[in-house]
């Protein structure tokens, strides 16, 4: 798997995108880059900024490209060199949960994967004002993967 691979369902009330991406580097690595807020915005192109800390129990102030808006989601369920969570937003109504995973292979490379699951009663109604979030999720997936390897 050389480029990100990229999914997404969705029904009524849900919707989830996917991807995944095989990388040439060593999980402790690809974490190292995944949980340093301040240099973030260095190697992936979809984020501007991150205030705060990425760990357990934070919430973070999450600024990206083509929108003022500020995300806050907070962090949870991290197991170091493994995977985190990321959820925003206000359930029933609307709420998000980025997840990110790394799963280390034999030949000393590591899967990736990062999935944002969307669900609530509003998301009917969010559907429409939301990007199209397949160029977004392969950019950050490659961005990642050539980061990692070229600091391997």
């Amino acid at each position: 798997m050389k480029e990100a691979r990229f999914t997404q369902t969705h029904s009524v009330f849900s919707m989830t995108c996917r991807v995944v991406v095989n990388i040439g580097a060593r999980a402790e690595d690809i974490w190292h880059l995944l949980t340093d807020a301040k240099d973030f915005p260095r190697w992936n192109s979809t984020v501007t900024s991150i205030e705060g800390q990425i760990r357990e129990g934070e919430r973070l102030r999450l600024h990206v490209p083509a929108t003022t808006r500020v995300f806050t989601p907070k962090v949870s369920g991290v197991v170091p060199n493994q995977r985190m969570h990321w959820t925003g937003g206000f359930a029933p109504l609307f709420k998000g949960v980025r997840s990110f995973a790394l799963m280390p292979r034999e030949d000393g490379s590591t899967d990736f994967a990062m999935e944002e699951r969307f669900s609530g009663l509003m998301l009917p109604l969010a559907k429409g004002s939301l990007p199209d979030f397949g160029p977004i999720f392969e950019r950050y997936a490659n961005d990642l993967k050539n980061e990692a390897e070229r600091v391997r």
